[in-house]
């Protein structure tokens, strides 16, 4: 029998203040760096694509330090960023997409960049450069797009990459193919994102960055439109303020002045009752999420899974597994996984386990 094929993949996660990097073998992670970026290294930018030389120099950096032979590369990797509404896959990055994101057409975030400084590598080593499943993946069924406005239309934004890595490592666990399978998939980080994934399709999510669904350590989520709308009109804040709060200083930001679950949960266990009060808020929050889509699936659900960051806290799991458990099992996936999840949907690809996508 012939040996497997070596790929070597250069992953490309760039973040709000900073920069991740990891060299994979496969799906062994060999090599990692994370730089870090300060407020005032980056406030003389006019526009996130405006950082894209200053973020190449320290790819540059690590393939210096690290030694490595850039012609090893088989693909570039990268995070996607806002772009319109796509199909979840791995996209080859190209001309339209490029131009989508400097312009900042459906919105600006760092992981716009993530494409820009791949395609900026494979140039120069001549190898093709990708990214997978970008927040914007829109698989919703029309009904579930529906509101009371007609002019207001629920949106999918969501942590796709992580969401999808997670559920298709169960679906290895049960030996199926993820698009035989029905999973209720939450991602608990600085956002917080509960998916209905029906045979391969998230057929119903919360917009995670600011529309719906629970509160989480940085976003607001869900709330009365009615009160808001007095916030809205009451003169102390103006529209950019009003998106802020929503998107950046909710949730425990705007109870504690901070986004940090850690120091939540230490805070609780030292008697802390506004601290004790807010997690469990957030335990029956997730658990409201999760226990509606039982209702989008049917009733039938193979797997709950519990993934991101916030999932590595084996009380606050504990607590949301038994109140959701009368629905199926529940599996935890803890961890962001970000980088691992893209180099494996590269891989796919490169392994000719999965095509290609071209973004139109």
């Amino acid at each position: 029998m012939s040996e497997e094929r070596t790929f070597h993949i250069l992953v490309i996660n760039p973040g709000s203040t900073s920069t991740k990097l990891s060299l994979f073998r496969n799906d062994r992670e060999v090599l990692h760096q994370t730089w870090s970026h300060s407020m005032e290294d980056l406030k003389g930018f006019r526009s996130v694509a405006e950082q894209a030389d200053f973020r190449s120099h320290f790819i540059d950096r690590f393939l210096g330090q690290k030694e490595i032979d850039v012609h090893i590369f088989d693909a570039v990797a990268a995070r996607g960023g806002l772009l319109k509404p796509i199909e979840s896959g791995v996209y080859s990055v190209n001309r339209r997409m490029r131009e989508d994101l400097v312009s900042a057409r459906f919105g600006e975030h760092a992981s716009n960049l993530g494409a820009l400084l791949a395609w900026a590598v494979s140039e120069k080593v001549g190898c093709p450069a990708f990214i997978a499943d970008p927040v914007v993946v829109d698989e919703m069924e029309e009904m579930a797009r529906l509101t009371g406005f007609p002019e207001i239309r629920r949106k999918s934004i969501f942590h796709a990459l992580n969401q999808k890595s997670a559920a298709r490592e169960v679906a290895r666990m049960l030996g199926k193919p993820y698009e035989d399978c029905n999973f209720i998939v939450a991602h608990m980080g600085g956002g917080i994102s509960v998916g209905a994934h029906r045979r391969g399709r998230v057929v119903d999510v919360n917009n995670a960055l600011d529309g719906d669904g629970p509160f989480s350590p940085e976003r607001a989520g869900s709330l009365p439109a009615g009160q808001l709308v007095e916030l809205c009109f009451s003169g102390k804040y103006d529209r950019e303020e009003i998106f802020r709060k929503v998107t950046e200083r909710g949730g425990l930001v705007a109870h504690r002045e901070s986004n940090n679950f850690k120091e939540l949960k230490e805070a609780k266990d030292r008697g802390d009752n506004q601290a004790r009060l807010i997690y469990e808020a957030l335990v029956y929050k997730v658990s409201q999420e999760i226990c509606k889509h039982g209702a989008t699936l049917n009733g039938q659900v193979d797997r709950i899974i519990l993934t991101g960051g916030m999932a590595m806290d084996t009380l606050f799991t504990r607590m949301i597994r038994k109140r959701v458990q009368h629905l199926t099992q529940v599996e935890i996936i803890p961890g962001e996984r970000e980088m691992l999840s893209l180099a494996l949907a590269v891989l796919a690809v490169l392994r000719k386990e999965m095509e290609q996508k071209e973004y139109v």
